[in-house]
């Protein structure tokens, strides 16, 4: 059996029935899609051992990074871009992992923080440690490509209402 490039025939595909011009807007979302299915799949299993998703890594971070540890769930799902109720699935899942505490904030009776555990702040610097090895799946891209990969998405980003900085951030 010949192995083909499903994305490549689906553009000769469209290119047939739509035309060429719709063709490159088309390969270019597909292939971005496979890319990202790939890359976290890739991320997944590298963060197996740890009990983690990417998902949770990236809310293990968020708190990592907070001044105190802590964030109300509120703030994580609007850090994190989730509806609420990812936001109870991930912290669930970190607080039967040992990773992260719910505790009453100290001023405010209607608010749950969650709190990293010092398991999890170990956790989340191993998983860094080795996701900053990996690269993070994109080993493939050298440090240029990569910073050309951003610019080329913050394109998306921004036309999408997200708030990007010019040059994508960097000094």
């Amino acid at each position: 059996m010949t192995e083909i490039d499903l994305l490549r025939e689906a553009r000769r595909q469209w290119e047939a029935h739509w035309g060429e011009e719709p063709a490159p807007a088309m390969t270019a979302i597909t292939t971005l899609m496979r890319a990202q299915q790939i890359l976290m799949a890739h991320l997944n299993e590298l963060l197996l051992p740890f009990d983690l998703t990417f998902a949770r890594y990236e809310a293990l971070m968020l708190l990592y990074f907070s001044r105190d540890g802590a964030l109300p769930m509120g703030k994580i799902g609007e850090r994190l871009q989730v509806h609420p109720t990812s936001v109870t699935s991930l912290i669930d899942r970190l607080e039967r992992s040992g990773f992260v505490d719910r505790v009453p904030h100290p001023t405010d009776r209607r608010t749950t923080l969650a709190e990293l555990t010092v398991a999890g702040r170990n956790a989340a610097g191993q998983a860094t440690k080795l996701l900053n090895e990996d690269r993070f799946g994109l080993s493939a891209l050298d440090p240029e490509s990569q910073e050309e990969l951003i610019v080329l998405l913050d394109r998306i980003r921004e036309t999408g209402g997200d708030l990007v900085e010019p040059n994508g951030g960097a000094a």
